[in-house]
């Protein structure tokens, strides 16, 4: 039995190793790729090109959107402007002028202390443009002098109190006496601007009056009180400038001198004239003014 058994196990590992002898058996082969990489080196060579012209295609660029450029139309619209004024030559203007000043007169120095007065003025005016930046100006102005002095011969004695006796020997009382009056001013000035800056020249007419109140008889017994007059119109002259403020809005600063000849004090009623001298006197004037352009540009 025992040798069936070791027999059997002999047949079938010999049958097993045929059995394997006969199956082909599949190897893996694995292949591996050597790649090699070369640096390529460029030589760069100057080369005699001769360069034909180059034509570009002009660009074209299109708006999507239509935007305003506020400042462009601004400017635009003050150019416009510029042009209209400068086509208009024969244009109007007319205004109102008001301001103050100071007066100063040399008469005044033989019965008082020299000291400026102090006035207001209001007026009107009209200008024409005569050419480019250059035009013409007709004022009228009223003056208001505040006095200075005051001679009372009830209060104070003065070089002035006493008698005057006219031709037939009629005596006046001196009562009092100052320099308050008005003045009134016609002028033709050359004006010239240049940007908001104009300055000017000019001739005036001005006409100024001084009382001096006396007592007259009434019925041989002083007890009258009656007014002597000092009626001047004078020739003279102008300087200044005016500034543009705003468009509308003109400050201007002037001087202003003319002479007075043969200063007297008159009466229609007596024929007689007091407190006459032959000589000439000048008076002076500072002013400052405001204008507001009614009309025009």
């Amino acid at each position: 039995m025992i040798i069936r058994k070791i027999f059997f196990l002999f047949f079938i590992f010999f049958i097993s190793i045929l059995q394997a002898q006969r199956k082909k058996k599949v190897d893996t082969v694995y292949v591996y790729e050597n790649i090699v990489v070369y640096d390529t080196v460029y030589l760069m060579k100057p080369l005699k090109i001769k360069p034909n012209d180059l034509i570009f295609q002009e660009p074209k660029v299109e708006e999507k959107f239509f935007v305003r450029n506020i400042y462009k139309e601004e400017l635009e619209k003050q150019r416009a402007k510029n042009r209209i004024r400068k086509q208009n030559i024969n244009t109007f203007e007319y205004g109102i002028e008001a301001g103050f000043g100071f007066k100063k007169s040399d008469w005044t120095k033989i019965i008082s202390t020299d000291k400026e007065q102090f006035g207001q003025k209001l007026g009107i005016w009209l200008a024409r443009t005569l050419f480019a930046n250059t035009s013409v100006m007709l004022s009228a102005d009223v003056y208001h002098w505040n006095s200075t002095f005051d001679i009372d011969a009830n209060k104070d004695d003065s070089v002035l109190n006493g008698f005057y006796f006219t031709e037939d020997h009629q005596p006046l009382l001196f009562q009092r006496f100052n320099n308050k009056h008005f003045d009134y001013t016609l002028q033709l000035k050359l004006l010239y601007e240049w940007k908001n800056l104009r300055p000017f020249a000019g001739i005036l007419v001005n006409h100024n009056t001084y009382k001096m109140q006396f007592l007259v008889p009434e019925n041989n017994i002083l007890t009258k009180m009656n007014d002597f007059k000092s009626n001047q119109t004078c020739l003279g002259f102008s300087l200044g400038f005016q500034y543009r403020f705003f468009r509308k809005i003109l400050l201007s600063l002037e001087y202003q001198q003319y002479q007075m000849k043969n200063v007297s004090l008159k009466n229609s009623s007596f024929d007689f004239d007091i407190f006459q001298t032959s000589n000439t006197f000048a008076e002076r004037k500072i002013n400052f003014g405001i204008s507001y352009i009614i009309s025009g540009r």
